[in-house]
């Protein structure tokens, strides 16, 4: 690793998502809005949102995924994200990300009272983030 990379580890209950030496720079959806964070950081704790981590590696390339809730560390040259749920830009199915997508709509549209709304909003929200991650593939 050099003076200006760090680490990289997104990880949920299931799996390692992406594990990698030589990460330049990432932007992650904080609760509070997206933060970035730079070889060297000072530490740093924060609880991360449904939205899209894009980080860039030493070789240039940019790369994306989609994360939906958990926690970001930021500690001596490494940085760890422990999600609930991520997924890298290819492994994106796009046709179950538009499924739920419209299944989501149709509950929001549909103002049952049966209908839990922010439950409903929520999954909108995980879908078109899958849907915008799945777009970025290069």
């Amino acid at each position: 690793m050099s003076e200006r990379t760090f680490k990289l580890e997104v990880v949920t209950p299931d799996r390692v998502v992406y594990s990698n030496d030589h990460v330049v720079s990432i932007i992650a959806p904080g609760v509070e809005g997206y933060l970035g964070a730079l070889a060297n950081r000072a530490p740093l704790v924060t609880q991360l949102d449904i939205g899209e981590i894009d980080f860039r590696k030493a070789d240039g390339d940019w790369d994306y995924i989609s994360v939906c809730g958990g926690f970001m560390e930021v500690f001596e040259n490494r940085v760890t994200i422990l999600a609930e749920s991520a997924e890298l830009c290819e492994e994106i199915d796009v046709e179950r990300a538009e499924r739920a997508r419209d299944r989501a709509l149709e509950r929001i549209a549909s103002h049952s009272p049966d209908i839990d709304i922010d439950r409903a909003q929520a999954a909108l929200k995980r879908a078109l983030t899958r849907l915008h991650v799945a777009s970025r593939r290069g």
